[in-house]
């Protein structure tokens, strides 16, 4: 697995860890469906997202497999126990008259201005995941041929094509920022980096995001992941198949990638509304 999704479950058992030693259960090896459901009840009374308290749940059904395979825990509740009712919500999307306002929203009196915009265009162009675009490394970029190389999870490549806008900002950010962030570090293999040559962090991305997204007055609750987001809807609603976006996202299994369909279904219904006589 990534490191971050290592990372991500490791943290999702020790707050189950916490919780267990806080009196939430009495018998961690045999929990009951009523044991775990309070332990949803409690992920949501914490105030995390239906998306972050599936993984939870993902986290501990491994967690009772491996107890399973070590002969500790007999065949755990917790595979009885289904995901929330929102583990296939929609994923919050941008209109595209919104995407345009965020990658405009970047100044030219900003101080980091080429590479913001780079990044924002980089973001929509590719549909990539946050951890990929900050480890975008210069090796992958291939701007005359237009597309770059995406390192996903589990370290698979992909390749994905670049959109002129994204090309043009790449380039002026090559030609004119990059070289003065990374004069005392002329060997910095990253695409976006910050003073000094450092490579730019999530946790940088994910600032940068909402505060662009604010100059654009929209909503605080976007993040990189809504350009991934947006990036896949509106593929689908120009008529891509969903195959080709699959592809495009790194998505292992379609299944994940069919979340995306109900633009397809909106886009019908608005034919149907349209042009039926009874529509």
């Amino acid at each position: 697995m990534a490191v971050n999704t290592v990372l991500a479950y490791g943290a999702d058992l020790e707050r189950y860890a916490l919780w267990v030693a806080g009196g939430g259960l009495a018998d961690y090896l045999h929990p009951s469906i009523r044991d775990l459901s309070h332990y949803l009840s409690y992920l949501r009374d914490e105030g995390l997202a239906p998306a972050s308290a599936a993984r939870h749940l993902v986290a501990l059904k491994m967690f009772y497999r491996f107890l399973r395979l070590e002969e500790r825990a007999a065949p755990a509740s917790v595979e009885l126990l289904s995901s929330p009712a929102l583990w296939e919500r929609i994923p919050q999307v941008l209109s595209p008259e919104s995407v345009e306002k965020l990658l405009a929203a970047p100044l030219a009196t900003d101080r980091f201005y080429l590479r913001d915009k780079a990044l924002l265009e980089t973001l929509y162009a590719t549909g990539s995941r946050a951890s990929e675009v900050v480890n975008l490394k210069l090796a992958d970029l291939h701007l005359d041929s237009g597309f770059c190389k995406c390192h996903g999870k589990g370290n698979k490549q992909r390749i994905v094509p670049l959109g002129r806008p994204a090309v043009k900002a790449l380039g002026n950010y090559l030609g004119d920022l990059r070289p003065k962030l990374t004069r005392t570090a002329p060997d910095a293999p990253w695409v976006f980096v910050s003073r000094g040559g450092r490579r730019l962090t999530r946790e940088m991305l994910w600032i940068l995001i909402k505060k662009y997204a604010a100059r654009a007055g929209l909503s605080t609750k976007i993040s990189p992941h809504t350009l991934r987001h947006s990036f896949a809807t509106h593929l689908l609603a120009g008529g891509a198949d969903l195959r080709t976006v699959q592809e495009l996202l790194g998505h292992a299994n379609i299944r994940t990638t069919q979340l995306y369909t109900h633009v397809e279904r909106d886009r019908l219904r608005s034919i149907h509304h349209k042009f039926h006589p009874r529509g």
